[in-house]
């Protein structure tokens, strides 16, 4: 019952949200972000506290005021996702400005596939959809929302993108590595990982974990792999890609681990240049009291 409820929720505000002028739906948010923020819950305590791992110099009131830009940001993610559906493609790609596209644009013409790494930064279904619509489908992984109705209105919402979307189960893994044969672009976002299999890095100088997945493809298949940061512009977003080399020496686990690393110290940089458009409202970093939970 409650989740049908949670789910009737969810689909009435998705639809007054697409109807609402987009002035208005945007100010909206901004209210919402601002009430959220001043009610200093939970996961508002936890923006703050993982942005002043990122931004140490910052004293309280600068704090305060970039975990207030951050909730607005994250905010914005979920009124774009909410009405990037009546986008047209025209506007989806004049949403959209990118640094080094080369890296990923001239391998998919050259038939190698790319796999990308990105963090909880921006928006990224508005990254995904601008790939989509110069032709090039990716395909990504969503972990499973409760209830499943709900899940499913995010799968076909990306679906209609044009992504394919893999549920996060013990079959996903090995779909991956099959699109990564077929020289597709596979798309995950990869800061966060507290589980067991997760693999231990050192994030702005201290330990978190973060997914194998990207380092892992591209260790097993050869595919080439990129990092993607996605920031927010006054009219859109902007990504900005890096190369992340893969060594060629070593076992694959010795190899997994340093790619991870990289990928980590590249995700630091874009997120130390936008802070206010990383959306990490979970733990992510493993000292302190953090407890040890079972792999997924």
């Amino acid at each position: 019952m409650m989740g049908r409820m949670t789910a009737a929720t969810y689909f009435t505000g998705w639809w007054i949200v697409r109807t609402l002028p987009e002035e208005s739906a945007y100010k909206l948010f901004n209210v919402i972000a601002d009430f959220v923020y001043r009610r200093n819950g939970k996961s508002v305590k936890r923006l703050r506290s993982n942005l002043a791992r990122t931004q140490p110099k910052l004293n309280q009131e600068e704090l305060g005021n970039l975990t207030q830009a951050a909730m607005r940001s994250y905010m914005r993610y979920w009124c774009d996702t909410f009405r990037i559906q009546s986008w047209s493609k025209e506007r989806i790609l004049n949403s959209v400005t990118v640094s080094n596209s080369n890296l990923l644009i001239d391998r998919i013409k050259d038939g190698e596939g790319v796999v990308v790494a990105l963090p909880h930064s921006g928006n990224w279904d508005l990254a995904g959809a601008y790939f989509c619509a110069l032709g090039i489908p990716l395909v990504t992984v969503a972990e499973r929302l409760k209830p499943e109705a709900l899940f499913q209105r995010f799968l076909e919402h990306r679906t209609r993108m044009g992504f394919e979307v893999l549920a996060l189960d013990n079959r996903s893994f090995a779909t991956l590595i099959k699109r990564a044969r077929e020289k597709r672009l596979i798309a995950l976002v990869a800061d966060r990982d507290l589980s067991q299999s997760g693999i231990d890095v050192t994030f702005f100088g201290a330990p978190a974990r973060m997914p194998a997945g990207p380092a892992l493809l591209s260790v097993k298949t050869g595919i080439p792999l990129i990092v993607a940061h996605v920031s927010y512009t006054p009219h859109g977003i902007h990504i900005d890609f890096h190369d992340v080399p893969v060594p060629g020496v070593g076992s694959d686990d010795e190899r997994i681990t340093k790619t991870v690393q990289r990928c980590a110290e590249l995700f630091e940089l874009g997120i130390t240049e936008h802070p206010e458009d990383w959306h990490m409202l979970q733990r992510i970093w493993t000292d302190g009291d953090f407890v040890e939970r079972s792999a997924s």
